[in-house]
This record gives structure tokens, C-alpha cells and sequence, in this order.
């Protein structure tokens, strides 16, 4: 049989690629958020899928994420201000913040009064007061018995039991802690016990940023069986559904979860090399050449203290090993001046490039206006101090990538996982190659319809017809020509 690509090959139906696209996935889905495509981009912090991404994304049929995590509160009011009246659906993220609870709470309580109705749920490792405030906010019965929740929370986690939680109704107890406050009734608790806290959650396997590492293959199955079983034990009137997000940028990549019943994917990664990412141009070249071997796990400057790490890109940078000298250090000694003299001095001339004090007053300036209650517990308690000074390095080197700061280029903090090196390889000798014509929904449509050919050749295989291996080579389109499949 002649080489042909799929691009070529006579599918032979009336099914239309245009029709597999919009099929992929749980249409229920795309009906009930009003998506054309089973798509999601996912927040990254400090803006990095930015309003221009969420822009983007929704235009083209999709849903995307701001990634408000580790913004001044005055920034995320801007962006929930300008998209208020997008004639598109978009979402905002919300992260759990446990060193910082009054932020967590704060961008609750803006989400709730400036009518958000998508939040994005990261690094939750427990349900909090917040979360179940915001779910519940305006739960109200219809005259025909339905209930109706505007808030929707997606959840992203990557464990069993957490995905339980998600799953179930909001704990009885904070319930009964916001019907105390007054922030809903005893009605409203009543009618939260028959919904769950997230309808959606998303599978988060191998991914930039906080991630488990996971493997898709086999945490996928595990998070849709769950929902599956908390479907049967709640009986709820309502679906519920898994996404799969961490390790997607390819056509393969999506097939392969829409196979395995994702109700939709959630990409990450790829989407910081696009020119609507919220980063430096210095740092959409270092994607663009990153290999999937190029990534490493390093101390997160959220949770320092606990150990949490993230998913970063190790080529081009020191940042993983001197964020891991950091927590080393951190776990030796009970405070700074307890740091040998010449690693002290060391550490201030290679990582922090001044002195430890000076990081401090600024470090103290800082929290003054945003927690002064961490500057009291760091006077108090010497070791927080030096946690404190320690994720000075870790925010400062995100800002340094995301500002392009050249003199700090090796320590640069960028989250990534190795779906970009799959993706590079997968663009290598097109258009897509270099980041400078990487829009976000070409990227997205790309992938969409490669894995609805995919798809389709796979149907074929299944009815006997022989494809040769180069009809499987799925290579990105032009905008112009993913148009004539998809108008």
C-alpha cells in the first residue's frame, strides 16, 4: 500500500473530522460548560497562562485557566475584571495556600462577590472551609425539586483518596461552620449533602509545577473507577467525570486518554512556550529546545517547609541543585547563625548574590504589608526565619524567569514536565518549532485533530484495514488548513 498520512487518507464515512473533534471526550461536558472542545488549559502561577491565554483559548471553543497562584491580590481583581465580560467561558485558579490562609481566603471571597463561576482547585491536600464556601455559594432549589449550584469547581489531584473527597458531598462540619457564620443557610447545608464538591476532577499525572509524578496509565483508570464508585454510593443526579491532565502535547498523547474515557485533557507545559503565556521570551526558547530528560524535581517555595516539591526545567539552569542545597541546609541547622561560616558565606555569594541579612529585611518588608503574622513568628521562632529567607531564592528565581532577568538566567525557575520534549520532538522541521508561531489554540487544534485522526486510523485498524506505519506520523497544520477540517 502506498505511504500515505492520515491527512491524505480516504477515511471513507460520512464522519467528518470536524464531527470526531467535537466527539471526543464527554460531549456532556462541553454541553454543560458551553466548550465546542473538550480542551482545558490549565493555570500556571504568577499569571503565566495569562488573560491573553484564557482569551485565546475561549475564542477558539476552549477552556482556560488564569493562573492566579502567587499574584498580588490587586493583579487577580484586574484579571477577573477584564474577563468579566467575556462571551466565552473562563476559569480562575485557586491554590491551597497553608502558609498563607488569608489569601486563600481572600480570593475566595473575591471569586464569590465578582461572580466566578469555574475555579481550578490545586494542591489541595485536604477539603477546606474556602473550597466548601465558594461550592456552596447560591445553592438553591428549583420548583421541580432540581438543584441548582452555580459554582463549579475541577479539581486537579493525582491521589485516590483525595479524589474520594472531592467526590463526596462537603463535610457535614465545615457546613455547619459557614451556616454558624452566616455565609449560607441551614437550607443551603441541607441541599449541599446531595451534591458533590467537584463534578470534574482532573487526573494530574506527570506534570510541571506540584505533581506526584505519576504515571497517566495507570492513574487515570484508578481516578475513573473512583468516580464510578462515589457515583454509586451518592447516587447523585448529576455525572460525574475525569479529565486527564500532566504528560499531554502530542496527538497520541490525547488519543490515548480519550481512549481511556478522559471526559477531556488538560495540557500545561506546552502551553508556557506560547506567545500568550505570561513568561520571558528568553524562557519560551529554553522550552522550545527542552528534551523530556531536561526536567527535575526541586523544593517548592510554597510548601518549603514541608518538603512538597516541584517539577522543573533542570537545562539551562542551576536552580534544581541549589534549591535542593537550600532544603538540605534547612534540615541541618536550627537557624542561620547556626550555618558553618563558610557555607554561610558561600551561599550568599553564589545563590543569593548578598547577604543573608539584607534578604531578611527584605524578606520582613515584604511580609509587613502582605502577613505580618509571619514576621512575628520568624522573631519568635529562628528556624521559620530561615525558611523564610530560604523561599526568597525560590519565589525570586520564578520571577526572574517569568521577567527574563538576564543576569540571573541560571537561576532560573521554570515548572515544566516532560511533555514539552514530546512535544519539540513532535514539531521538530515545522512551522511550530521555534516559539515565535506558537498560539495557544494552534497548539490546541493541532493536537485535537491530530488525535481525532489518529482516532479514526484506529477505527479502520479495527475493522481490518492495514495502515502503513508513515499514515501514523500525524505532523501540525497551518491555521488555513486545520480550518478546511474544522469549519
Amino acid at each position: 500500500m502506498e505511504a500515505l498520512s492520515i491527512q491524505n487518507y480516504e477515511l471513507g464515512t460520512s464522519e467528518s473530522l470536524k464531527n470526531i473533534c467535537e466527539r471526543l471526550g464527554d460531549p456532556g461536558f462541553c454541553s454543560d460548560l458551553g466548550l465546542r472542545y473538550p480542551y482545558l488549559g490549565g493555570s500556571m502561577a504568577k499569571g503565566i497562562s495569562s488573560v491573553a491565554m484564557v482569551e485565546e483559548l475561549g475564542r477558539a471553543g476552549m477552556l482556560g485557566f488564569f493562573g492566579a497562584a502567587g499574584l498580588p491580590f490587586s493583579v487577580v481583581e484586574a484579571a477577573v475584571d477584564r474577563l468579566a465580560s467575556a462571551n466565552f467561558p473562563c476559569g480562575f485558579n485557586l491554590i491551597h495556600s497553608p502558609q498563607e490562609p488569608d489569601l486563600e481566603k481572600a480570593l475566595t471571597e473575591l471569586y464569590i462577590r465578582k461572580g466566578v463561576r469555574i475555579v481550578e482547585a490545586s494542591a489541595f491536600l485536604a477539603l477546606t472551609l474556602n473550597l466548601v464556601r465558594y461550592r456552596t455559594h447560591g445553592i438553591h432549589r428549583l420548583a421541580d425539586g432540581t438543584i441548582v449550584v452555580p459554582n463549579r469547581i475541577i479539581a486537579k489531584v493525582s491521589r485516590e483518596e483525595l479524589a474520594e473527597k472531592f467526590f463526596s458531598p462537603p463535610p457535614e462540619k465545615l457546613l455547619m461552620e459557614l451556616v454558624a457564620e452566616g455565609a449560607i443557610t441551614a437550607e443551603q447545608a441541607e441541599l449541599a449533602a446531595h451534591i458533590p464538591m467537584a463534578q470534574e476532577i482532573t487526573a494530574e499525572a506527570d506534570s510541571g509545577g506540584h505533581t506526584d509524578n505519576r504515571p497517566a496509565l495507570a492513574l487515570f483508570p484508578t481516578i475513573q473507577s473512583v468516580a464510578v464508585r462515589m457515583q454509586a454510593k451518592y447516587g447523585y443526579s448529576l455525572k460525574l467525570r475525569a479529565g486527564l491532565g500532566g504528560g499531554i502535547a502530542t496527538p497520541a498523547a490525547a488519543a490515548a486518554a480519550f481512549a481511556m474515557g478522559a471526559a477531556y485533557i488538560m495540557t500545561g507545559s506546552v502551553n508556557q512556550s506560547c506567545i500568550e503565556s505570561g513568561t520571558s521570551d528568553e524562557v519560551r526558547k529554553m522550552l522550545a529546545e527542552t528534551r523530556q530528560a531536561d526536567v527535575s524535581m526541586a523544593p517548592a517555595a510554597d510548601m518549603f517547609e514541608m518538603g512538597v516539591t516541584v517539577q522543573v526545567l533542570k537545562r539551562g539552569t542551576m536552580f534544581p541543585m541549589r534549591a535542593a542545597k537550600l532544603y538540605e541546609i534547612y534540615r541541618a541547622y536550627a537557624c542561620i547563625d547556626d550555618i558553618p561560616a563558610t557555607e554561610r558565606d558561600k551561599l550568599e555569594k553564589t545563590i543569593f548574590q548578598v547577604s543573608l541579612n539584607d534578604v531578611w529585611q527584605n524578606t520582613r518588608s515584604f511580609f509587613m504589608e502582605r502577613d505580618p503574622r509571619q514576621v512575628e513568628r520568624a522573631e519568635r521562632d529562628p528556624k521559620h526565619l530561615m525558611a523564610l529567607v530560604f523561599r526568597w531564592y525560590l519565589g525570586q528565581a520564578a520571577h526572574w524567569a517569568k521577567d527574563g532577568e538576564s543576569s540571573r538566567k541560571i537561576d532560573y525557575q521554570v515548572w515544566c514536565g516532560p511533555a514539552m520534549g514530546a512535544f519539540n520532538e513532535w514539531v521538530s522541521g515545522s512551522f511550530l518549532e521555534g516559539p515565535a508561531r506558537r498560539a495557544v489554540s494552534i497548539v490546541a487544534l493541532n493536537i485535537l485533530l491530530g488525535a481525532a485522526m489518529l482516532t479514526r486510523a484506529n477505527i479502520l485498524r479495527y475493522q481490518g484495514i492495514q495502515l502503513p506505519l508513515e499514515a501514523l506520523n500525524v505532523k501540525p497544520l497551518e491555521y488555513t488548513q486545520i480550518k478546511e477540517y474544522l469549519s
